[in-house]
C-alpha cells in the first residue's frame, strides 16, 4: 500500500504520534473506493444499543445479522466498520483484514431515566480492540452534559493508552445536556466548540453533527457577528468547524443522522466536501434502507467525494 500524496500531507499534521497510530490512519485512508483522497465514508452501528433493536433494524431486518453490516462495509467500498464490542465479535473472524474496523468502547441506551446525566457506560477496552485486529477505539463525549468532565478524564486516559500501543481514537463530540438547549445541539456555535474540545483532547478523527445557523451562547453570538463568520450556508458552518479542529490538520467526518431522503443525504455530502470536511459517517442512511439501495446510495456518495456529482 503506496500513500497519496494527499494522505501523507494528512498525516504529517500529526506531529505527535508514534509510527503505529499514522499506519492505522493511513490504512483507513487508504482502504475503499476513497482511498487516497483524503475522504472518507464509514458505516457506525452501535444504534441497536442507542435506540433498541426495532428502532434500529426493523425497517431492513437483514441488518439485525451482525456479518450484513461487515459485508455491505465492505462491498461498498468503505473506509471503516465501527460497532460496540458484541457486534465486532460476531464477525470478526469472517472477515478479518477486509475491512477497518473501529471499537466503539462507550456506550449509552434509552432505557435511562430522563433524570440522569447525559454519560455513557465504558463497555469494550483498548485490549479489546488489539485482540479484535481494530484500526482505532472509538468514544463519544457529550459536550454540555453534568458528566462531561469525568467523559473527558475517561477518554484522556483512554486514548494515551491506545496511542501507546498504536491505536488511532475517534471521538463522537455530540454536545447535549443540561448547560444547552435542544436547538443548541446543532447549533454552530456549540458544533465548533464541540470540534474544539475533540481535537484538544488528543482525538485523531472528530465526529460532529451538521450545524444549523443557529447560535446559543450570547458571548459567542457576540464574536460571530462583529467577526461577520458566514454561516449562511452548511458549507460555510462545515467550513467554521473545520477551522475549529485545528484549522483543518483534524480529520473530521459528519454524522448522518435519522434516516432522511436521499437528496437531502446528497446534499449534506456536497455541502461537507464544499466545505472542505473529510466525509462522511453514515449508519441508519444507509443499514436501515434495502440492499440494493444503500449500495446505490454509496455509490453517489463517492461519486460526490470525488468530485464526479
Amino acid at each position: 500500500m503506496k500513500a497519496s500524496t494527499t494522505v501523507r500531507k494528512i498525516l504529517a499534521n500529526y506531529e505527535g504520534e508514534t509510527p503505529g497510530v499514522k499506519a492505522r490512519l493511513c490504512q483507513m485512508l487508504m482502504t475503499g473506493r476513497l482511498k487516497g483522497t483524503g475522504k472518507m465514508i464509514i458505516l457506525p452501528v452501535d444504534q441497536g444499543f442507542e435506540h433498541g433493536p426495532a428502532r434500529t433494524f426493523a425497517p431492513n431486518p437483514p441488518a439485525y445479522d451482525p456479518h450484513y453490516h461487515y459485508q455491505l462495509a465492505i462491498d461498498a467500498g468503505l473506509n471503516a466498520y465501527a460497532a460496540p464490542l458484541g457486534m465486532l465479535e460476531a464477525g470478526a473472524d469472517t472477515f478479518a483484514g477486509q475491512i477497518p474496523t473501529i471499537l466503539k468502547v462507550n456506550s449509552a441506551n434509552s432505557l435511562m431515566s430522563d433524570t440522569a446525566g447525559k454519560n455513557q457506560a465504558i463497555t469494550g477496552t483498548v485490549e479489546d480492540a488489539l485482540r479484535l485486529g481494530c484500526a482505532a477505539i472509538g468514544f463519544t463525549i457529550y459536550p454540555g452534559s453534568d458528566m462531561a468532565l469525568d467523559m473527558f478524564e475517561e477518554i484522556a486516559e483512554m486514548r494515551r493508552e491506545a496511542a501507546s500501543l498504536g491505536l488511532p481514537t475517534v471521538i463522537w463530540s455530540y454536545p447535549r445536556g443540561e448547560a444547552i438547549s435542544k436547538d443548541g445541539e446543532t447549533a454552530v456555535d456549540i458544533a465548533a466548540y464541540a470540534a474544539q474540545i475533540a481535537a484538544l483532547l488528543g482525538a485523531h478523527i472528530i465526529k460532529i453533527k451538521l450545524s444549523t445557523d443557529h447560535l446559543e451562547l450570547k458571548e459567542a453570538r457576540k464574536v460571530f457577528e462583529e467577526q461577520q463568520i458566514d454561516i449562511s450556508t452548511q458549507a460555510a458552518r462545515v467550513a467554521e468547524c473545520m477551522r475549529s479542529a485545528f484549522n483543518g490538520r483534524r480529520i473530521v467526518v459528519f454524522s448522518g443522522g435519522a434516516k432522511k431522503g436521499e437528496d437531502a443525504v446528497y446534499d449534506d455530502a456536497r455541502a461537507i466536501r464544499d466545505g472542505g470536511g473529510n466525509g462522511s459517517i453514515i449508519g441508519r442512511n444507509s443499514f436501515q434502507r434495502e440492499r440494493s439501495e444503500a449500495m446505490a446510495m454509496f455509490d453517489r456518495l463517492v461519486a460526490i467525494y470525488k468530485g464526479q456529482q
